[in-house]
């Protein structure tokens, strides 16, 4: 296997929570060497060494309200790729540490901003969550099932999907222009932004008059039947995703469903009493019981697994899936390559921040003169 496919580029990454991290540690899982800069000798927002987030990257602790420490971030920002910093706008500009600065220091730089209203407009500085990203997005509003109110799905939409998922793309396109012209720029990363570009399907259903305002209604959000969690006989669940008809016609066979109303699959007036009818259904069975029925069938069928469930499943197991590092088991990077490698969750050990600081060409002077 070759390198990992980052291997050679530096990631400067101002402490932050959430969507930060995480594109952080997506960079470094495929191979970048990411450098977090905690702040002010307290560690930052989380150093906990059992947090996934921080895997595979070094820190160090330095006090950005102190001139020195500024100065120290300059240097190391100077001789790296890219930065990623996830404060409210303005912060980072206050600090000395905005993208003019910077830029000029570094001009092939990428200055990676993660906010969640965005750099520009009227909510810029306000004050936020995933939860209030979605909602202005327009995605929170299909989250839900019919008569209930919007729910959020975690916070997996805004912060991470729409968030640092979305920084990590947006990086990685600039640095390619970066080699490509030696011009570095901004990335302006806005949860909004992300969470609605998540929502493109869902736009074009609705352009083309397949997806209506009302909750709960329609074929993906629990509106079908055939398109729906269901509880089993032992208290656990099950998921259907039988949408194309050679899936819901392997369906019926399994499950026996032969009679009339049936062939009304993509009849909307039918989906309640047919909902009603699978609930039943698959409340006579427990979940092993119904993966046992559905086990070589081609329906969209799989078991609702808990954390330990999906830990011990078979094919996360064959695949790798959940790998174990530092004592806590967590994701493995993702995706995969054919030809190179990612790179081996590492958790953060006992700091040792002279090391990290004489490794990226401070002198022994410098280091005291940081706190360290």
């Amino acid at each position: 296997m070759a390198d990992a496919p980052l291997k050679g580029i530096r990631i400067v990454e101002l402490a932050g929570i959430g969507p930060g991290p995480f594109a952080g540690m997506m960079l470094a899982d495929h191979g970048a060497e990411v450098i977090r800069i905690d702040r002010g000798g307290r560690g930052g927002f989380s150093t906990d060494a059992k947090d996934p987030l921080l895997r595979s990257r070094r820190s160090v602790s330095l006090d950005l309200k102190q001139p020195g420490a500024v100065a120290a971030v300059r240097r190391i920002v100077a001789q790296s790729h890219g930065l990623i910093e996830g404060f409210r706008p303005g912060v980072t500009e206050r600090l000395g540490l905005g993208p003019d600065v910077l830029l000029a220091d570094n001009p092939r730089l990428v200055y990676g901003r993660m906010t969640g209203w965005g750099q520009t407009g009227p909510m810029a500085s306000e004050p936020g969550h995933d939860i209030n990203y979605l909602a202005i997005s327009g995605a929170l509003h299909a989250f839900g099932r019919a008569g209930e109110k919007p729910t959020p799905p975690i916070n997996m939409v805004a912060d991470f999907g729409g968030g640092g998922m979305m920084l990590a793309f947006g990086m990685l396109a600039a640095l390619l222009h970066a080699q490509k012209t030696g011009e570095g720029q901004v990335v302006d990363a806005a949860m909004t932004d992300g969470s609605a570009l998540l929502m493109s399907m869902i736009w074009g259903f609705r352009a083309m008059g397949r997806w209506g305002d009302r909750r709960g209604e329609n074929m993906l959000d629990t509106g079908a039947h055939f398109y729906d969690t269901y509880a089993t006989s032992d208290g656990k669940w099950v998921s259907l995703g039988a949408i194309e008809p050679q899936f819901y016609a392997k369906l019926r066979a399994v499950m026996g469903l032969d009679t009339p109303e049936w062939d009304r699959q993509m009849d909307p007036r039918s989906w309640g009493p047919l909902k009603a009818a699978l609930t039943r259904r698959f409340g006579e069975k427990t979940r092993d019981e119904w993966v046992a029925a559905f086990a070589g069938h081609d329906v969209c069928f799989a078991p609702v697994l808990g954390f330990d469930d999906a830990l011990a499943d078979p094919h996360n197991r064959a695949r790798a899936t959940f790998v174990e590092a530092g004592g806590i088991t967590q994701p493995a990077p993702a995706p995969r390559y054919s030809v190179s490698e990612t790179v081996a969750p590492a958790m953060s050990g006992e700091r040792d921040d002279a090391a990290v600081l004489a490794a990226l060409g401070f002198d022994a002077q410098e280091i005291v003169a940081l706190g360290h």
